[in-house]
C-alpha cells in the first residue's frame, strides 16, 4: 500500500477513544499514517477534516471521514478481524455495542465529572466516583463469569471499554486498586500489560502540516 492510499488518523496518545480506535487499526493489520495532535494547538488539517476537531479522526483514501472511534473500529475490524472482535465467545456484537453504550453515556458521564470536579462545579468528584462503582460493579460480576467481558477471550466490548477503565483508575490508583474488584482489576492489569496495549501507546512526536505523518502500527 502506498502512502497515498493509506489512511490518515488524526490521534492523541492518551485520549482513551483515540485509544480505541488504535487497538482496532492495530488488530486489523490495517496500515495508516498517524498525525499526533496537540489538543491545545490543534493542526488546521484536522479542522478542515471535521469541523468538531476531536481525535480520532480517521480520513481514508476516498475522502470519507470517521469521525466516532466506535464507527473507526468497526470499519477496520469489517475489513480484517483475525481475532474475532466482532464474534463475542458469549452474546452477540449487539450486545457488546449496547454495553459500550452504557460505557460511553452513564460511565463516561461519571468519569469526566470525577476526573475533573472543577469543570463542572464540583469540589471533589466523590459523588460521582461512587456512581461510576457502582457502573463497574456490574463489570465485576461480569468478569466473574469469564475472563473477558464476553467469555473466555476478548472482544470489541474490552478494547472499547477499557481505556475509560484504565482513565478511570488513574485518577486515584490506591483507592481503584483497595476496591472490591479483584476481576476488574486483574482484567485491567493484564490488558495494560499486553503487547497489544505497549505497541498502540508508543510515542510520537507532535504532527505538523510540514511533516511526513508516522507509519501505524509501529513495526
Amino acid at each position: 500500500m502506498t502512502a497515498a492510499q493509506r489512511p490518515i488518523l488524526y490521534s492523541f496518545r492518551r485520549c482513551p477513544y483515540a485509544m480505541r480506535a488504535r487497538l482496532a487499526l492495530a488488530s486489523s493489520g490495517m496500515s495508516c499514517e498517524l498525525r499526533e495532535v496537540v489538543l491545545r494547538d490543534k493542526p488546521q488539517a484536522l479542522r478542515d477534516a471535521s469541523p468538531k476537531a476531536t481525535v480520532p479522526v480517521l480520513v481514508l483514501p476516498d475522502g470519507r471521514v470517521l469521525e466516532q472511534s466506535l464507527d473507526i473500529m468497526l470499519w477496520a475490524l469489517g475489513r480484517h478481524d483475525p481475532q474475532y472482535w466482532l464474534s463475542p465467545p458469549q452474546g452477540s456484537l449487539d450486545a457488546m455495542l449496547a454495553l459500550i453504550a452504557e460505557c460511553d453515556d452513564v460511565f463516561k458521564n461519571h468519569l469526566d465529572r470525577y476526573k475533573y470536579p472543577q469543570r463542572y462545579g464540583d469540589t471533589d468528584g466523590s459523588a460521582h466516583r461512587q456512581q461510576g462503582a457502582q457502573w463497574l460493579d456490574s463489570l465485576e460480576q461480569r468478569l466473574g463469569d469469564g475472563e473477558f467481558l464476553f467469555g473466555r477471550r476478548p472482544a470489541l466490548a474490552d478494547m472499547a471499554i477499557a481505556p475509560f477503565v484504565r482513565q478511570f483508575a488513574h485518577v486515584d490508583m490506591d483507592w481503584f486498586m483497595a476496591q472490591p474488584w479483584p476481576h476488574t482489576q486483574a482484567w485491567l492489569s493484564a490488558w495494560m500489560a499486553s503487547a497489544l496495549f505497549e505497541r498502540v501507546m508508543h510515542k510520537y512526536a507532535a504532527w505538523h502540516a510540514e511533516d511526513q505523518g508516522a507509519s501505524f502500527p509501529p513495526e
